[in-house]
């Protein structure tokens, strides 16, 4: 059976796509004014285990700090500019916490899709504190946030901690066993490569009682596309084009 599906046709990428700099209160605030209604960001763990938003292990390339994320604690953190790289105007924009970004956007009346990105070997512990933090911090909302991930051991952690928060399993191909995969996770939506996807594809999860996301599109025809094959969200950076 399908379940209800409450969240929109289009999911910001990691805030504001390439307008902003990903993963910031900046990128939330300008999908905000853009009327984005959804956002997807990127949360990993600092050496003292609070959640941070930043997609990738290292912290060079979008920030002034350099070295595994993981390696900092949130003192050494909080201080790093998370702006500049994308542009000037931007500069001293700070990586930002877990709590701080699910405040701002419940206080806006805006939806999360929260990718679990772990550092290597901390799957599981990434994905237990992580779904428990948002199990506590996403509190009174009519709508549950979203939980993603690549790593089926951070999904299965995050099932344990916080089971009442929906799971979608996030793919870059398309695997045979998807299907059991997504099973074995209780999962309500399976997240694909755009590239993968087909109108038949898109039918067979549907009947197998599964939501399909798809990353990241930014082509408007392309968008429109998916969306006709029966593709219930489309992730993007395009995030002043493409519209709930």
């Amino acid at each position: 059976m399908l379940i209800d599906w409450p969240y929109p046709r289009i999911i910001a990428h990691r805030g504001a796509g390439k307008l902003a700099p990903e993963n910031t209160l900046a990128a939330m605030k300008l999908s905000h004014q853009l009327g984005q209604q959804m956002v997807e960001f990127d949360v990993k763990l600092s050496a003292d285990d609070l959640p941070v938003l930043m997609h990738d292990a290292s912290l060079d390339r979008t920030t002034n700090g350099s070295g595994p994320l993981r390696q900092f604690t949130w003192e050494q953190l909080r201080g790093l500019d998370a702006g500049r790289w994308h542009a000037e105007r931007y500069a001293g924009e700070p990586i930002p916490r877990l709590d701080e970004t699910l405040d701002y956007l419940q206080s806006q009346g805006m939806l999360a899709n929260v990718e679990i990105k772990p550092s290597p070997g901390l799957e599981t512990h990434s994905g237990g504190l992580i779904a428990r933090a948002c199990k506590s911090l996403w509190v009174n909302q009519n709508i549950d946030l979203l939980l993603s991930s690549f790593s089926e051991s951070a999904l299965h952690a995050a099932k344990i901690a916080a089971p009442q928060l929906p799971r979608a399993l996030l793919m870059d191909r398309l695997f045979p066993d998807w299907l059991a995969r997504c099973r074995r996770l209780d999962c309500v939506a399976v997240d694909w490569n755009e590239r993968v996807v087909n109108p038949a594809l898109v039918r067979d999860a549907h009947d197998c009682g599964l939501r399909v996301l798809v990353y990241t599109v930014n082509d408007l025809n392309r968008a429109q596309q998916l969306i006709a094959w029966g593709v219930d969200s489309v992730i993007t950076d395009a995030v002043d084009r493409l519209k709930p």
